[in-house]
């Protein structure tokens, strides 16, 4: 499960799956060299994006792609 408390970079190395719901959100969070030192919370914060609304399509990714 993704939390708000994790570092962006981890969880896209985790969950790969997660990069296509940065990117429609706007965030370049795969190019970004900031993305393994920031946590979801505080990048979600400083692009104005909810982050409880983040989380669910975030952890919404990782479920879909373990089922396939």
């Amino acid at each position: 499960m993704i939390t708000k408390e994790m570092l962006i970079g981890d969880i896209i190395r985790q969950h790969p799956e997660t990069a296509q719901v940065f990117t429609r959100h706007h965030l370049e969070c795969c190019e970004c060299q900031l993305a393994d030192l920031e946590t979801l919370e505080h990048g979600a914060g400083f692009h104005r994006i909810a982050i409880d609304d983040l989380l669910a399509e975030l952890n919404a990714a990782v479920k879909t792609a373990g089922t396939a």
